[in-house]
């Protein structure tokens, strides 16, 4: 009919619109490169594929990133070895990698004692305390990123063990001293132990290698409960940490759901995966320019109280319904 474009014509022109929405919408990189992103993990391979590296990678995905087209990833993980992870930052640093993901304090203050240059992403409990940035709003220098604890958490954990387990006098609290904001985290403990009557017992665990002391710490202690520490050292052996609580019938309150996935009784505190989500975001805006002192240190926007029934039986435990309904999960 007169007067409409040919089908042909629409179909070109249909084309036309489709390579200029891909060519405004991709990530920028540099014409025949791909940009390159270091991710540095403190523990093994495979200790980060519970949420952390599913959710940066599902991020990139949301953004328009494809590992090996237009992005290329060096993972690298140092197996709980701090010497092996001094190398591995020697090493990414040398490779020329256009940002570096930094998992944890002792990750990031690694990388950040060997690099003044490239932008890092840092994901740590307390960066200021930590001495990462000077302020979470204007971080300055090279590092931005997320803070992934609340102090508050700790006096939350021990309410919600309380009400799980009324019984408990005595609760054991595994940390890692050279993480400042667990440093915080276990002095909210003490307080909410102290305002209930409850006798606290410190456990530290700075690398892998210091569980098994810990652990024969704990047994001799004999405690009623556990609390375990977000920190990325402890999330990145969680299965040794469960297994040592479900050998000894000890009720345990988990700061990361990851624990609960793998066997733990309780968890309450930050949804890893939408952090490690926005993480790719802030990676996205680097690699477009952006710079890491203009980006200010987020925090975590969402929560949730996970609980394992199947655990609770185990353990002899019934969970009180008022738990069970406010819990965001119950995995039976």
């Amino acid at each position: 009919m007169r007067g409409w474009p040919s089908t042909r014509l629409l179909a070109t022109l249909g084309l036309t619109l489709a390579i200029l929405w891909v060519a405004l919408t991709a990530p920028a990189q540099t014409p025949g490169k791909a940009p390159r992103v270091g991710y540095l993990w403190i523990g093994a391979e495979g200790s980060d594929r519970a949420t952390s590296l599913p959710g940066f990678r599902h991020g990139l995905r949301e953004l328009g990133y494809q590992e090996g087209i237009n992005v290329e990833i060096d993972y690298r993980y140092a197996g709980g070895s701090i010497e092996r992870l001094r190398e591995l930052v020697s090493d990414m640093i040398g490779s020329k990698v256009d940002v570096i993901v930094a998992p944890g304090v002792i990750v990031a203050d690694t990388v950040k004692q060997a690099t003044t240059t490239i932008p890092v992403v840092a994901i740590a409990g307390d960066p200021i305390a930590s001495g990462l940035v000077p302020s979470l709003p204007r971080p300055g220098g090279n590092i931005t990123g997320f803070s992934f604890v609340v102090t508050e958490f700790g006096g939350k954990w021990v309410e919600l063990l309380r009400e799980l387990a009324p019984q408990v006098t005595r609760i054991a609290v595994l940390w890692n001293p050279l993480n400042a904001a667990s440093r915080e985290l276990l002095q909210a403990v003490r307080e909410a132990c102290g305002n209930l009557g409850l006798t606290l017992l410190s456990d530290e665990a700075r690398k892998p290698a210091d569980l098994p002391v810990a652990f024969a710490a704990i047994t001799e202690q004999a405690p009623d409960a556990l609390i375990i520490d977000t920190d990325v050292v402890l999330l990145s052996n969680r299965k040794s940490i469960v297994e040592f609580a479900a050998a000894h019938d000890l009720p345990a309150m988990y700061g990361l759901r990851e624990f609960v996935d793998d066997g733990g009784l309780i968890s309450y505190g930050p949804v890893a995966f939408d952090v490690w989500r926005r993480v790719a975001g802030y990676v996205d805006k680097i690699l477009k320019g952006a710079k890491p002192a203009d980006l200010p240190v987020q925090q975590p926007t969402k929560f949730e109280l996970v609980v394992n029934l199947n655990t609770a039986k185990a353990l002899g435990l019934t969970i009180p319904q008022s738990i069970l309904a406010r819990a965001d999960e119950v995995i039976e």
